[in-house]
């Protein structure tokens, strides 16, 4: 199974480059996780947020591989402990199809991309920095693995 992080925005600060590649590496070759970053769009500039938004859904949903399970990162999705994020990715990882984990941009996700995905994911009930949600996904799916395989890195 790959993993693949749709996120909205480029050109983010280092630190979140260099965090999420932290946790990247060290996943295993059966959950590899690849970032593919979808440009926000110019209309934004314009201040016609709502197309905006629709736009970069259109991209994000245009970059999602045949037969993945999708899953939306939205603050009103399901939360997880790491425990209960671990039995979700050993559900994942049987289930064998590609994972598409999406994160939207200023605006949030456009609903045809919730719409499209099977389970909704919020890591917190706070409105996070989108550079900081792609390391603390990166960070928690290293975290969940480490606990299916008895890795000593979780510690409760």
């Amino acid at each position: 199974m790959r993993i693949h992080l749709l996120a909205a925005g480029t050109r983010l600060p280092s630190w979140v480059n260099t965090g999420f590649d932290e946790y990247a590496q060290r996943l295993p070759p059966e959950c590899k996780l690849r970032l593919k970053e979808i440009p926000l769009s110019a209309k934004r500039r314009g201040g016609d947020v709502v197309k905006a938004v629709a736009e970069e859904g259109a991209r994000m949903l245009a970059a999602i591989p045949d037969h993945a399970c999708v899953t939306a990162l939205e603050i009103s999705g399901r939360s997880f402990n790491s425990e209960a994020l671990a039995k979700q990715l050993a559900r994942w990882l049987r289930d064998g199809r590609d994972l598409v984990l999406l994160i939207g941009g200023p605006d949030g996700l456009a609903a045809d991309c919730v719409k499209r995905a099977e389970l909704s994911w919020s890591l917190s009930p706070l409105t996070l920095p989108h550079g900081l949600v792609r390391v603390v996904v990166a960070e928690q799916l290293y975290r969940a693995w480490t606990l299916l395989k008895g890795h000593p890195y979780h510690r409760a």
